[in-house]
């Protein structure tokens, strides 16, 4: 590898500390930077190039930031075979795999090609209207379907592949990819999957009904999310960042892309490390 795109968070605290070493390290290896207007500004050098089309001139994207970051990036690459490493600059940090430490090990594992990949499905949604579609999404952690700030419940029909599951009184609807399983459906009492599980989860938000539970579906099916009763306009959201209110009778399709993204991981790396290290797993003491 030897252009490399850097987008950082610019509100966190450290990125301008980070990007300047990342900068000073990366001329040291011969890697040629390039970056949006806002990164090059937090900088403020000229080590970096702002590049127009700038996913279409490099070989990696590394964010710096937090796994939102590494969730615009992915978003913002729509569909390109561009791989992305994630650098932590601080919070939970399941995507960012990369502490703010190993930065320097991180470029020099780019340069020498000394790196592993994890593909990650992606999620493709639609908002549907009377036979329009007001919007369309990419996710990459879930598609969340939610009463936002009213305290009423929605009643929520689920089908899959046409196949009528039930409808759920409840405050909100989750479904998540393998990649979003740890995120908010894990909060609401979703299971974690491996990256490698072809699957969603549909976890529901609060559901006024003991007997209702997570459910894992192929990501070969089709999940169709109708909005049947709700008082208020609710809210789509994906990947917690982009979105659009809905009404009543709206529906939300749900499948998997044909594209997938490539995450960049380091020598040494393992899913379940990450989940020891991050759900600060012991397992049972010894007696």
């Amino acid at each position: 590898m030897r252009n490399l795109a850097i987008v950082a968070n610019c509100g966190k605290e450290r990125a301008a500390d980070v990007l300047r070493r990342v900068a000073v390290k990366s001329g040291g290896l011969g890697l040629r930077l390039f970056t949006d207007p806002a990164t090059a500004a937090l900088l403020g050098d000229g080590r970096m190039t702002v590049a127009a089309n700038l996913f279409d001139e490099v070989d990696a994207v590394m964010a710096l930031g937090g796994d939102g970051t590494l969730l615009r990036v992915v978003r913002e690459l729509d569909g390109r075979d561009v791989p992305v490493i994630g650098v932590n600059l601080g919070g939970l940090g399941f995507l960012t795999s990369v502490s703010e430490e190993e930065s320097d090990a991180a470029l020099e594992s780019l340069a020498a090609g000394r790196v592993t990949y994890a593909v990650h499905a992606i999620a493709e949604c639609r908002a549907e209207r009377e036979g329009a579609t007001p919007g369309s999404y990419r996710a990459l952690n879930d598609v969340v379907v939610t009463c936002g700030t009213t305290a009423r419940v929605v009643t929520l029909e689920v089908a899959v592949d046409g196949d009528h599951v039930s409808s759920y009184v409840c405050d909100g609807l989750i479904v998540a990819t393998p990649a979003g399983s740890t995120g908010h459906s894990l909060s609401a009492g979703g299971p974690i999957l491996v990256p490698e599980t072809g699957a969603f989860v549909i976890s529901l938000i609060c559901p006024h009904t003991l007997s209702s539970r997570p459910l894992v579906v192929s990501d070969r099916s089709v999940i169709a999310i109708t909005a049947q009763e709700c008082v208020r306009p609710l809210l789509l959201s994906v990947d917690g960042q982009v979105g659009q209110p809905l009404q009543q009778g709206d529906r939300v399709i749900v499948r998997r892309s044909e594209r997938s993204v490539r995450l960049i991981h380091l020598p040494g790396y393992t899913y379940f490390g990450v989940l020891r290290q991050k759900l600060h797993w012991r397992g049972s003491s010894a007696r």
